[in-house]
This record gives structure tokens, sequence and C-alpha cells, in this order.
């Protein structure tokens, strides 16, 4: 498909929108709204006591609180997702990892976004806090896999990207 125009809708600190236009493949033109997005990381850290640091935030955009993994943006080319996965960790979590184990990578919602998604296990814990961002209000909440997997189950982890990082780790870790 030939893509043969775009126009920048809007922009802001870690994401672009964009309308484009573009061929079909039948020879029909389509207009689609694309999100560019930075990369992102997602991280399933795991205490001494073989328990999943889980983060309870509030998030506007549904309007309520998520029990989520700690995640975040990379920040800019020259960041590599395993240095922003452990400044993510640290700002959420306050720990720091010795051990890093990538899961996974991939795209998140490739409808509309381009946004790629490095998902890494965490272990070998250390106490090292950073400070959060000035709009991160985090709770920490340790869980042990099979109490994270009953949340799941009872719809209170609702965060596709922690689901999906739980069962990586959990398959990861049993097999």
């Amino acid at each position: 498909m030939k893509k043969y125009k775009s126009k920048l809708i809007y922009q802001c600190k870690i994401f672009d929108v964009w309308e484009e236009d573009f061929d079909l493949p039948n020879g029909k033109t389509a207009r689609q709204s694309v999100i560019n997005h930075q990369p992102t990381v997602a991280i399933v850290a795991i205490n001494e006591k073989k328990e999943l640091l889980l983060i309870k935030q509030y998030r506007n955009a549904v309007k309520k609180n998520l029990l989520e993994i700690p995640a975040g943006s990379i920040d800019g080319e020259k960041e590599s997702p395993s240095v922003c996965a452990q400044r993510e960790l640290a700002e959420e979590t306050g720990f720091k990892a010795k051990t890093f184990v990538k899961l996974f990578e991939g795209y998140l919602l490739p409808g509309y976004c381009n946004e790629y998604m490095y998902f890494f296990l965490a272990k070998d814990l250390i106490h090292a806090p950073l400070t959060p961002d000035d709009d991160e209000f985090i709770e920490n909440m340790p869980v042990s896999f099979s109490k994270a997997r009953k949340l799941i189950e009872q719809g209170k982890i609702i965060d596709a990207k922690t689901v999906l990082g739980i069962m990586l780790a959990d398959k990861y870790i049993n097999k």
C-alpha cells in the first residue's frame, strides 16, 4: 500500500496524531488517524518472597485506579529498552533489578498506533528508589502469582499489558 498524504493533527510529549490518506489494494483511497507513539517498556518485577510488584495508580483516560505492572516510555533514541526498564522500575516501585530477562516485544494496538513495547522480567531486586514523575501517584501492591491470576479472573486486573506480562512471566518461570 502506498501512503501519499500525511497531516500532523496533534503533538505532545509521548505521541503525535497524524491523519493519513493511503491506497488500498483495490485501488481505492482510505483515510486513517494514526498515533505515532514512542517505544515503551513493561516490567514484571518479582521480589525475594516470589511476589509480583503490582502498582495501583489512577488512569484519567478510564477514570479509575488500575492495578498494573510498572511501565513507561523510552526517553529518546539514546535510551535502550533495558535502561528504560531499570529507570521505570526504580521510579515506580523503588527497586532496581540485578537480573533482567526480555520476555517479549511487539506492537500493542497496530490498528491505529505504532506503540512498540518491550516486556521484561526483573529479579534479584535491590532497594534503589528514584523520584517518580510529577504526575504519578503510585501505591505498590506485592501479590503472589496465584493471587494475580485470581485478580485477573475476578476482573480486578483489566490492563492488557499487565495481563500479558503476568502470563509471560508465569510461563517463563514455570518452564
